[in-house]
């Protein structure tokens, strides 16, 4: 072999080492990068499946999404449920050549080296694709990498996004994309960030807003549009530009909507504090806080309503639940508040009641200082009880809630409880009697400011919205009627101590006369409760209240036919629905069934429930009801209210009017509210303000004209079922004739 021969064969074995060497270490980087020898690499049942964290969506009984649980809040959309705006806006700005690559573009590759890297021009463009971002989005990145992680992560991205595009089509590819990435604001997905800034479903958005969203992909933070708006409004028109350079809008199109206001009206965070329903939520994700750990997923581990994706279908209805909120500032934000404070005003340790002494009142103020969240934390702290009573009166700015709006201004945080005690509390629950099922649900008048629920979280004293659990223990048994007469006197009990104690009537309102139950009742008349306690037993009435649902701890005493006992918001609701529903009680319910996020029942929920009464004592309670609306306590919802159809209801007012109450039935309807102040001694100082008539009442009234007016909700104002065997009891009261005396009635009725 010539020396000019072996030079060849030296120079094509160099030029081939050269080409070939290159090339096979790079395939055994990339065979090496797949086989997981640089790090995670994600599996094929991975690519399949990939893991991340979505958000439980809780839906209305009339199918609107009310707000969701979440470490992220995101929720997938399929392909066809997009906006072909958002498509076309992300391809233009994000990837115009996504359709014709396989998940690595070298023409952007190369663009990146020369022109970014080589040439310095970093406005030349990035090179990843929307297959490498999604890979970046499935499996992030570590924190803070060095320049060679940096370098494998990239060739693992590249790795990840060819088998992403051989494990999915393009289509799936962007909605996988468009779900995952983070739009700032806590949105994270398509789907939570139209609802987020524009209050609509991905399926909704135009253009403008589309190309607004693919703006904010760049620098969430920098182009927020309501902290930065003239940067967003900047950035939507590049990306408008891009559409129009690739034919997705046409000239004339691009100029108009560049014109086109940034409109941020709808912008509203979705978290726990925002939107309707919020102490309702909140309660829901307490209840679902157990269930999940107590139900386990097919691979034994238990169940994350913050990241598995559940879908929590509830019986709350949005339109009845908007209208309860609305009634609730209707009454007390305009009118019962501005009340409350002219009531008090000029008054010493206002808004307390007169009777408290001021070490009452010192010692109600500490309390609140001890439970406060600021407390605990300056305690964690190490900070002596002298250090944090400096620092609770040291002004500071601060937002507080006002019914107007919240209010910028400069406080203590002594001054701010004392402000926020001065703020009357609301409770209300609306249940479909046939079903269990909550239809609307009030715990506060503001969840941001005022996190106590006062609808299941309260119990507080019921006063005589009691009285007819004690006229039901006397009509169960056969011996009473609506119109049966009783005595209308005072009636004595002798107590462990050997002492007597004798109820008071409100007033002396035909006092010694004979009265039947229905007007007793219906003027909350107090002889009668302890003439009906003392011929039946407060053991007895306790054991019917058990059967109706509730489980607070009631002591057997006699003066629980008043209404001492403090209950729960809930349970009278419970309660009282059983008369609607023919005597059968079932456990309120909010939750009907919860599936996982392929759409698979995971569990329905069927409330209890149990006979409490007979069907002809459950009518004859709710002919009783009927009396106090027509004639007694409640005869403002006709007078004032304008309802002439039958409704069955109960007034109540506790003790120095610290509680207002009102109960209202109508046939497909059972509701309570509760209003008063966040301490038992902060009340009205006299009855015409304080009675449940005037707190509670016309919000039950304003609520009911909401739900009649709306024509797309049906509200029944039809009178009530009677049983399938009419009963022997005459209920017309005005057939009966009045005893002459009390002791002819116990001669010829009772004995």
């Amino acid at each position: 072999m010539t020396q000019d021969t072996r030079g060849k064969h030296k120079f094509t074995r160099l030029f081939w080492a050269l080409f070939v060497t290159p090339v096979v270490l790079v395939l055994l980087l990339f065979i090496s990068i797949s086989a997981g020898l640089w790090g995670f690499m994600p599996s094929f049942e991975e690519l399949e499946n990939p893991r991340s964290n979505l958000a439980s969506e809780i839906y209305s009984a009339d199918g609107e999404l009310l707000g969701t649980f979440y470490i992220h809040n995101r929720s997938n959309v399929h392909y066809e449920d997009i906006s072909p705006h958002m498509i076309n806006a992300l391809l233009a700005a994000e990837d115009i050549r996504f359709r014709y690559h396989s998940g690595v573009d070298i023409r952007s590759v190369f663009r990146v080296l020369f022109r970014n890297i080589i040439g310095g021009q970093r406005s030349a463009g990035g090179g990843s694709t929307l297959s490498q971002q999604l890979a970046k989005n499935l499996f992030p990145r570590q924190e803070d990498p060095s320049a060679f992680q940096i370098a494998i992560i990239k060739f693992k991205e590249w790795v990840t996004a060819a088998r992403l595009e051989r494990r999915y089509t393009k289509d799936e590819i962007i909605a996988m994309y468009l779900n995952t990435v983070d739009f700032g604001s806590h949105a994270f997905g398509i789907n939570s960030a139209a609802k987020t800034y524009f209050d609509t479903s991905p399926a909704e958005l135009k253009k403008e807003e589309a190309a607004m969203l693919v703006g904010l992909l760049k620098a969430p933070s920098w182009y927020h549009p309501v902290r930065n708006p003239e940067r967003a409004l900047n950035r939507r028109q590049v990306v408008l530009s891009q559409m129009a350079r690739y034919q997705y809008i046409t000239p004339e199109e691009l100029d108009s909507l560049r014109q086109t206001p940034l409109d941020m009206s709808e912008f509203q965070i979705q978290d726990h504090r925002t939107g309707i329903a919020t102490y309702f939520r909140e309660q829901l994700r307490m209840e679902l806080n157990r269930w999940s750990r107590n139900t386990l997923k097919p691979d034994g581990t238990p169940y994350d309503i913050y990241r598995d994706g559940l879908k929590i279908y509830t019986t709350i209805d949005s339109r009845m639940q908007r209208h309860a909120e609305a009634a609730v500032q209707e009454h007390i934000g305009n009118y019962l508040q501005p009340e409350f404070f002219n009531h008090w005003r000029g008054y010493t340790n206002a808004p307390y009641d007169t009777d408290l002494t001021s070490r009452q009142v010192e010692e109600n103020i500490n309390r609140t200082i001890r439970r406060s969240d600021r407390f605990r934390s300056l305690r964690q702290q190490g900070l002596s009880e002298e250090e944090i009573m400096e620092n609770f009166n040291e002004p500071r700015p601060m937002r507080v809630f006002s019914w107007e709006g919240e209010v910028d201004t400069i406080m203590s945080p002594l001054d701010s409880i004392w402000y926020y005690k001065h703020f009357l509390q609301a409770g209300m629950m609306w249940v479909e009697p046939q079903t269990g099922h909550i239809k609307a649900y009030v715990g506060g008048i503001d969840f941001n400011h005022f996190k106590y629920d006062h609808a299941m979280g309260s119990r507080r004293q019921v006063g005589s919205v009691f009285k007819p659990f004690l006229y039901t223990l006397a009509m169960q048994e056969g011996e009473f009627g609506p119109c049966t007469q009783v005595p209308n006197t005072p009636v004595s009990f002798e107590l462990y101590d050997g002492t007597l104690w004798t109820p008071k009537n409100a007033s002396d309102d035909r006092e010694g006369e004979m009265v039947t139950l229905q007007w007793a009742l219906a003027n909350s008349v107090n002889y009668i409760s302890a003439f009906l306690m003392k011929r039946y037993s407060p053991e007895a009435l306790v054991r019917l209240v058990r059967r109706l649902g509730i489980n607070s701890p009631i002591d057997p005493v006699y003066a629980i036919a008043l209404g001492t006992p403090d209950l729960s918001l809930y349970e009278i609701v419970g309660a009282n629905a059983t008369f609607a529903n023919k005597g059968v009680y079932i456990e309120p319910t909010f939750i009907t069934h919860i599936e996982d996020q392929s759409g698979n029942l995971i569990e329905a929920f069927v409330p209890e429930r149990q006979e409490a009464m007979n069907e002809e004592t459950a009518w004859l309670m709710l002919e009783l009801m009927k009396g106090v609306v027509s004639e007694g306590t409640g005869r403002r919802l006709s007078f004032r209210y304008g309802f002439d159809h039958p409704i069955a209801g109960k007034t109540g007012t506790t003790q120095s009017n610290s509680d207002g109450w009102f109960m209202g039935i109508t046939p497909d309807l059972a509701s309570a509210v509760w209003v008063g102040g966040e301490d038992r001694g902060i009340r009205f100082r006299t009855l015409s303000l304080g009675q449940g008539a005037n707190t509670a009442l016309p919000i039950w009234a304003k609520y009911m004209t909401r739900l009649y007016e709306d024509e797309d909700i049906d509200i029944s104002k039809d009178d009530f079922e009677p049983p399938l065997h009419p009963p022997s009891i005459e209920t017309d009261c005005s057939k009966i004739e009045e005893s002459e005396s009390p002791r002819d009635y116990f001669r010829r009725e009772i004995f």
